[in-house]
């Protein structure tokens, strides 16, 4: 089964909100060897302007989960999961992700694209605070694998 274009545009309901921990950030920080101490100790964030730690930027692909797991969940995508790989990922940020934060992710197909028998989906997560104002946006470029790759 191939990819569905129509998946284009659709955009899907938002996910249960994020509430971002701070131990969270710090095992995130830790995963990924963010030693700045933004990321560790509430008292250098709140030093630097921030309200508690400081997530790395790449710490929106935990938020983001869900609504990818929405769309490999969909029935009608055409996506096998067991064909799938990351292809590409971006970030647009208005502010960084701190501790404390409760995000509310919502994810449109942008894109599907057929490249030699593979397909490529590519969709935006945006993530919103508890105030409705945007944080960021992670856009995921999924590569589903044809029959012959």
């Amino acid at each position: 089964m191939s990819v569905n274009p129509e998946l284009v545009g659709r955009t899907f309901p938002p996910a249960q909100p994020y509430l971002v921990g701070r131990e969270k950030v710090r095992e995130f920080s830790r995963a990924v060897f963010a030693t700045n101490p933004i990321h560790h100790e509430p008292e250098a964030a709140r030093a630097a302007g921030y309200a508690d730690v400081v997530a790395p930027p790449t710490f929106a692909v935990v938020v983001q989960e869900a609504t990818l797991a929405q769309l490999l969940a969909e029935p009608d995508a055409g996506i096998d999961f067991s064909r799938v790989v990351h292809g590409e990922q971006s970030f647009t940020y208005d502010r960084p992700i701190v501790a404390g934060d409760e995000l509310t992710a919502t994810l449109t197909v942008t894109s599907v694209k057929t490249l030699g028998g593979n397909a490529m989906v590519t969709a935006e997560s945006t993530m919103d605070d508890a105030t409705g104002e945007h944080v960021v946006t992670a856009t995921s470029t999924l590569v589903v694998r044809g029959d012959d790759a």
